[in-house]
């Protein structure tokens, strides 16, 4: 019998991920919760929140799932897998205490150091004025300490920046209650890097660069992220595995040392210094849109990797195949975005799109006349394949022209580092 899967979450990683779930050999019935219009074309939809977690284990135990895959943070955060293995119900994701490390920068920062990994140097402050003094020069990294969907960092360059940041952070409160960490601004070039973990190893996935700011040449306010590309020119296998064992491994055997053993994915946001790779920060889920870049190259079976890692020790002897193909993933963004985005404005041109080219939903409705619109920041990403990183870029561009809506934000110089760097 064909197993069953639910996919928690709403968007673009969430598609991606239903979509290399669905070339399994295995064959699997795929539900999402709560899904958007998109992932409803290739996979059943359950009216269930992301963040109901008694509702969402529920609806699993209910529809008999084999295995659960949480796509989101706050789910995570909130104890959903907890609430799964209680019921007996397989799960693809770490438990609270693990999730801490995106939860909670301090808490990371805290593990980091007792782990050995490298990072920036920090502190944490909880008022505004203690938190200027903890400042030596600029520009400086200020990070909100719980979850902030991607926008709760600010690189300042001088006082005044810093002060209406801390002032945003810790007196307005705009992402809640909470404190704020204080780095040094590291310089270099970032990557990211995915590993599957089972509670005691970690398996890196293809190494990624994303772009968080919302305008080209990297400018503007930091936003979920724009773009990403995979591979990155200049770090190999063997560079990859050397990553690894520095940033993730690491991170999974001090957790399991806690009792917290983590099980899912460890996404490692690494600035690559000339001291060497340091860890910008830590997600507990895929990263968004990295995931969809990495999973198109991804020749694995995606079902049995997961469901391998949750299981303790399952990865033993796993190994990850990816294609020798680049991968372009673009991001359209509405109105707005990521300051006040613009909702309910309707999409045009979703049919243009040609073959080979995949088109996944990250916020999107269906509006009272059953046109797909606009709901939410980042609207829809584009990813193409290509022998080289020029021929993916430019695919994915005229692909991405043929879609429009109101306000239409996309940035010009995705992959274009990549490009030049493969073209030397």
């Amino acid at each position: 019998m064909a197993p069953k899967i639910l996919v928690v979450g709403a968007g673009g990683r969430e598609h991606a991920l239903v979509r290399a779930l669905n070339r399994s050999a295995a064959a699997p019935e795929l539900l999402c919760a709560p899904g958007n219009p998109g992932i409803g074309d290739d996979a059943r939809l359950l009216a269930v929140a992301v963040d109901d977690v008694a509702g969402m284990a529920d609806a699993a135990q209910a529809q008999a799932v084999d295995l659960v895959v949480i796509g989101p943070e706050v789910p995570l955060v909130a104890g959903l897998a907890d609430e799964l293995t209680a019921r007996g119900i397989t799960v693809f994701g770490p438990s609270k205490a693990a999730a801490r490390l995106e939860g909670s920068k301090q808490y990371a920062k805290e593990v980091m150091q007792a782990a050995a990994v490298p990072t920036a140097a920090w502190r944490a402050v909880d008022d505004v004025d203690g938190g200027l003094a903890a400042i030596d020069s600029y520009p400086v990294v200020l990070k909100f300490d719980g979850l902030a969907a991607g926008k709760g960092v600010v690189i300042a360059t001088g006082e005044a920046q810093a002060r209406a940041a801390l002032e945003a952070f810790l007196e307005q409160r705009v992402f809640g209650p909470g404190r704020v960490v204080i780095e040094e601004c590291l310089a270099g070039e970032e990557l990211s890097l995915l590993a599957l973990c089972d509670g005691e190893r970690a398996l890196p996935m293809a190494p990624a660069q994303d772009y968080k700011r919302i305008f080209d040449g990297d400018e503007g306010p930091n936003t979920g992220g724009m773009g990403s590309y995979s591979p990155v020119p200049g770090v190999g296998a063997q560079r990859v595995a050397e990553i690894c064992a520095l940033v993730h491994q690491p991170i999974v055997d001090e957790l399991r040392k806690r009792g917290t053993p983590f099980h899912g994915v460890l996404y490692a946001g690494i600035m690559l210094t000339a001291d060497g790779p340091k860890v910008l920060e830590y997600n507990v889920r895929f990263g968004d849109p990295e995931t969809q870049a990495v999973l198109p190259r991804l020749r694995s079976d995606l079902y049995e990797l997961l469901l391998a890692a949750a299981r303790p020790g399952g990865l033993e002897g796993a190994h990850l195949e990816f294609g020798e193909d680049w991968a372009v993933t673009l991001v359209l963004a509405s109105a707005g975005y990521p300051a006040a985005p613009s909702t309910g404005d309707v999409i045009v041109g979703l049919e243009e799109v040609g073959y080979g080219i995949e088109v996944t939903h990250a916020g999107t409705r269906r509006g009272d006349d059953g046109a797909i619109v606009t709901a939410g920041g980042r609207v829809l990403n584009v990813t193409a394949l290509g022998a080289t990183p020029a021929s993916a870029r430019d695919a994915a561009y005229a692909a991405a022209q043929q879609i429009d809506f109101e306000g239409r934000q996309l940035r010009s110089d995705i992959a274009l580092r990549a490009v030049e760097r493969t073209s030397e």
